[in-house]
């Protein structure tokens, strides 16, 4: 799927363009992804300033602080810039720092996504992500509640988190899946097919955790082709992602300004078909 150049912008669902690197807001909370920041102040200025270096997807969930990191977004930026794309996510509890039991009940998501409308100040969503399906509850009931509050004018758009294959199939059966936002990076391909699959399905493909620096071997090449480019290791493997696949959404998280213009200078970074071969083959796709 590799390519040595890739477009710049994806459409969501068919008629939202965003750029394909956004920005992730679980990290302007504390330690744990508990409570307010450290440094109220610079998250506001790390929102303000995604903004104005070209971002208009920001990616967030009710989970977050809990609820802190969609307060901030708010605070930030509220009234919104036309073109900004706020998706947040719903179906995981807060128990304590570093904690998160899911709950993908209709009646917790249906408080979760009150909650988020009301924090966020929206009267629609336009991108609702199902942060993980529940085990203990019939995926059906959760799939009819996200399709209803699709059909009440709550949500525009529906995405999954953490699913295979199987899962955005049966999903498809209620409603459009417009994305799916999997662990994945050049040194962790597990969900590969997953990948693919949105890939043919024009379904955009949003990874977390972009840098799993799980081996010596990659990070020895991650930094042989950083050195070449006068680029990060970070900025190496997030520009891989872009290239790699052109339905990849990036939502680098940061709670500095400094960090941010950092990962926004990704886009610069243009990798060759030599590039693209050593990175390929740091870790064989597994289906």
């Amino acid at each position: 799927m590799s390519n040595s150049s890739y477009k710049r912008t994806f459409s969501l669902g068919g008629d939202i363009t965003i750029n394909r690197i956004g920005y992730g807001a679980m990290r302007i909370t504390g330690t744990g992804i508990w409570g307010p920041p450290k440094d109220h102040d610079e998250a506001i200025r790390v929102l303000k300033r995604a903004v104005e270096l070209g971002v208009n997807f920001i990616d967030t969930a009710d989970s977050y602080g809990p609820h802190v990191s969609e307060e901030l977004i708010a605070e930030a930026m509220y009234p919104y810039p036309a073109d900004l794309l706020i998706g947040t996510k719903g179906g995981l509890l807060r128990t304590g720092p570093n904690q998160w039991p899911v709950d993908a009940s209709p009646e917790h998501l249906k408080e979760a996504l009150e909650g988020s409308l009301k924090r966020l100040k929206l009267e629609q969503i336009d991108l609702y992500q199902l942060h993980r399906i529940d085990p203990t509850v019939p995926v059906e009931k959760t799939f009819e509640f996200l399709k209803q509050a699709q059909q009440d004018g709550k949500i525009k758009h529906i995405g999954l988190s953490e699913v295979d294959v199987d899962d955005i199939k049966k999903a498809q059966e209620y409603f459009e899946v417009v994305s799916v936002q999997n662990m994945y990076s050049v040194d962790n391909r597990k969900w590969e097919g997953v990948l693919e699959f949105c890939e043919h399905e024009g379904i955009a493909f949003i990874p977390w955790y972009p840098l799993s620096a799980g081996n010596v071997a990659s990070q020895e090449i991650l930094q042989k082709i950083a050195a070449k480019h006068s680029a990060t290791v970070h900025q190496i493997a997030l520009s891989w992602l872009l290239h790699h696949s052109p339905n990849i959404l990036l939502i680098p998280g940061t709670s500095s300004v400094a960090h941010l213009k950092e990962n926004m200078k990704t886009e610069g970074v243009v990798l060759d078909a030599e590039d693209m071969d050593e990175l390929d083959g740091i870790s064989p796709p597994v289906g």
